[in-house]
């Protein structure tokens, strides 16, 4: 065989190994992410919660639960959709496990109170685990009831399984740091500010401490 035809061989079968290996790395890269959707009242809240996390590598504030196909923020608040505002989690179970977030997440709600979160009350903001898969519904209904037996008191947060999600509009997304100027009922106020101005007005990190005490992973951070 000429030279130049077996270095040309040489050169293709590197090649295709290295995209081989790239596919490999992708694929590898991909099966490093899981996904986790909770509903803990206000999903700004619940989004600004978890990406604090170490592993988590983002939150997406939506709407899942319900009927209606592609709802709107106001359709979902009105009660007619069946839907809960709620927060998928894409996070590296390498880093932090589902275990972990089910258990920080039953710790930064009141998991005993079916009428919604804190200041915000109807079915939108009612909470609840929604499990993708058996593991998953496995690990949830363990996290359930670690706390209840820790709280001492009957936990109404549900486990049910996963549908479809919705992703709220963008004016929703990383709305707790947020520089646009908006008007609110405590004036005008850059959207991080009113965030801050919200949640300590709907006393959920007051509640929170007041139920898990130190256990609480998110109050005062």
């Amino acid at each position: 065989m000429p030279r130049h035809h077996h270095t040309l061989r040489t050169c293709a079968l590197a090649a295709a190994i290295a995209l081989g290996l790239i596919a490999q790395s992708r694929g590898a890269h991909a099966a490093e992410t899981e996904t986790l959707t909770v509903a803990g009242g206000c999903f700004w809240c619940v989004e600004a919660d978890f990406e604090k996390v170490k592993g988590v590598k983002g939150a997406v504030s939506g709407f899942t639960g319900g009927t209606t196909a592609n709802p709107t923020y106001k359709q979902v608040t009105g009660g007619s959709t069946g839907h809960y505002e709620a927060v998928q989690i894409r996070f590296d179970p390498s880093v932090v496990s589902r275990e972990q977030l089910l258990h920080m997440f039953f710790r930064s709600i009141d998991p005993t109170d079916a009428g919604g979160q804190f200041c915000d009350r109807g079915d939108s903001y009612r909470t609840a685990v929604f499990a993708d898969g058996a593991a998953q519904k496995q690990a949830a209904q363990a996290a359930k009831s670690q706390a209840q037996q820790a709280l001492g008191q009957t936990v109404v947060t549900p486990v049910l399984d996963a549908g479809r999600f919705y992703p709220a509009d963008a004016y929703h997304q990383d709305y707790y740091k947020g520089d646009k100027l908006i008007l609110t009922r405590f004036g005008p106020k850059r959207q991080a500010s009113a965030y801050k101005a919200y949640r300590e007005a709907c006393g959920r990190d007051t509640r929170v401490r007041q139920l898990w005490g130190s256990a609480a992973p998110f109050v005062g951070s």
